[in-house]
Order: C-alpha cells, then sequence, then structure tokens
C-alpha cells in the first residue's frame, strides 16, 4: 500500500487527538478522509443529547478545527464538551486539552477552564492547562503526523470495536 504524505505544518483538529487515545487506524482513516461517523449511531446519539440537554448553548466551530460544544465566559472562559458517558475519558480529556492548547498557543487566549460534562450520570470535570500538560499535548500532536504520515496502522481489536463506525474496514 502507497504511504500517502500529509503537510507536517498541517494543523490537527480534536477528533484526531480524540482517536489517537481510542484506535491508530481510526486516527489513519479519518486523517485520510474516510470519514464514517455521518452514518454512527452512536455519534447521532451523543449530538442528540448536546442538543436536549444545552438547547440554549450553541457551538463553536474555530478554524475548521476546533468544535467546542459551548463556551460560557465568566471570570475565566470556560469551554466545555458534552460528553455521553466517562468510558474513554483519557481520549476525552486530551480533547479538551488540546483545545485549550489551541486557544492559547493561536487565538492568544490564556484565562482558560476546561470542563468535561456527562449529563447522563450528572458529573462535570474541571481542567486545567499546565505547562506539562502542554508538553504531553504537543508530544501527541507529533506522533499524529507520525501516524498519519505512515502507512494504515494494522487493527487491534478492541472491546468498543462492535460499536465504531469504521468496524466493517476493518474486521469484515
Amino acid at each position: 500500500m502507497k504511504t500517502l504524505h500529509i503537510n507536517k505544518n498541517k494543523k490537527i483538529n480534536g477528533s484526531q487527538i480524540n482517536y489517537y487515545f481510542i484506535c491508530k487506524t481510526k486516527l489513519w482513516l479519518f486523517s485520510h478522509n474516510i470519514q464514517m461517523e455521518q452514518e454512527s449511531d452512536t455519534v447521532s446519539l451523543g449530538k442528540q443529547l448536546h442538543e436536549n440537554t444545552y438547547k440554549r448553548e450553541k457551538d463553536y466551530l474555530i478554524d475548521n478545527l476546533i468544535n467546542v460544544d459551548f463556551i460560557k465566559k465568566r471570570k475565566n472562559i470556560e469551554i466545555h464538551e458534552v460528553k455521553k458517558t466517562p468510558t474513554m475519558e483519557k481520549s476525552h480529556e486530551y480533547q479538551l486539552l488540546y483545545y485549550m492548547y489551541y486557544l492559547k498557543n493561536e487565538k492568544d487566549i490564556d484565562n482558560i477552564i476546561g470542563y468535561i460534562d456527562y449529563p447522563k450520570i450528572r458529573k462535570k470535570v474541571k481542567f486545567e492547562l499546565n505547562k506539562e500538560k502542554e508538553e504531553k499535548i504537543e508530544e501527541i500532536i507529533k506522533n499524529v503526523h507520525n501516524i498519519i504520515n505512515s502507512e494504515i496502522p494494522e487493527p487491534k481489536k478492541l472491546r468498543i470495536c462492535r460499536k465504531c463506525a469504521y468496524f466493517e474496514l476493518c474486521w469484515v
């Protein structure tokens, strides 16, 4: 299979950070414009949950890369990501931290606090960006670029595969 090369200076988006923690094959497929989420029941349910729970809040799409579920301006700027369950908590955390990192470094916004809202279980988790997490985000960005610019990673059978929009590409 031919390796496709993507410009290393091309910015990545929040979904790619999320997929980095979930599945490297999914990350590669998504990054090469093989996008299956629009047909996913799981994604549809997540959008419905957000729309029904936070009717007054609107999404913010920033630079076609960052899609924040909602923002509140208080003492600090609060960015919120709405998730169905904390099953993939680490991927959720780093997606949110990436949004915070991007806003700080690309938009010069420094007073940001992030929250992941799990409305079904009435849980809200607070995150702050510090130097250590910024360095981790920078490492993840490099790793994402390395994965995107290499051959497609071999799929690994995971518990979550059955619900994945890419299941048939990997396992059928």
